[in-house]
């Protein structure tokens, strides 16, 4: 799952690696979110360390009475020099690299940073050694827009050209299912749960 909102999201900056804290209205989603998957058979849940999915994954833990681990494999996006900016701001920056961040987001090299292939490389290693290590069980992973819409780009077989066709809003829960290696999608970009909330 995403993590809740945050002041940069609210404004559409590029957060990356700054270590942001959720919004009011985030601690809320992030306890909607956690109250939808009471119930379910969770042995584990983790997260990027950055504060937000750390502040998300609390609010699943008190909700399922599990405890949280940092894996540093589900970490954001490095922005590099972008960190920060708006798109207005990148754009007089380096017009060209925010050009291929929208138009192919696979050919973007953030200096001083990461590309989509770095960010998949390092995030769906980390599902691979947790698909192996808990083998039936069903484990939370609490991560970032970029994280989780290359890692669906990943489980659909979907190179990172398709980054921008996959969903991915704030608070959003998706389900996935790895069987003998093979990945199944259950669940994309599932908001429901914050149906309710007072925006």
């Amino acid at each position: 799952m995403r993590h809740g909102q945050t002041e940069w999201n609210r404004e559409e900056r590029f957060r990356g690696r700054a270590d942001l804290a959720l919004t009011e209205l985030g601690h809320r989603q992030a306890e909607a979110a956690a109250r939808s998957l009471n119930g379910r058979r969770i042995t584990a849940i983790y997260c990027s360390p950055l504060r937000r999915a750390v502040q998300t994954a609390d609010a699943l833990s008190g909700e399922l009475g599990l405890p949280v681990e940092p894996l540093d494999g589900l970490i954001d996006m490095d922005f590099g020099e972008f960190q920060g900016l708006s798109a207005e701001e990148a754009g007089a920056r380096d017009a060209d690299l925010l050009h291929k961040w929208i138009h192919a987001p696979h050919e973007a090299q953030f200096p001083n940073g990461d590309s989509l292939e770095d960010v998949r490389e390092r995030a769906a290693g980390a599902v691979h050694e947790l698909a192996a290590k808990h083998g039936d069980e069903t484990v939370v992973l609490v991560a970032h827009k970029v994280v989780c819409q290359v890692l669906l780009c990943a489980m659909l077989g979907l190179d990172n050209s398709h980054f921008w066709q996959v969903g991915q809003d704030v608070c959003a829960i998706n389900a996935f299912e790895v069987v003998g290696g093979a990945t199944s999608v259950s669940k994309v970009n599932d908001t429901c749960h914050l149906r309710d909330l007072d925006q």
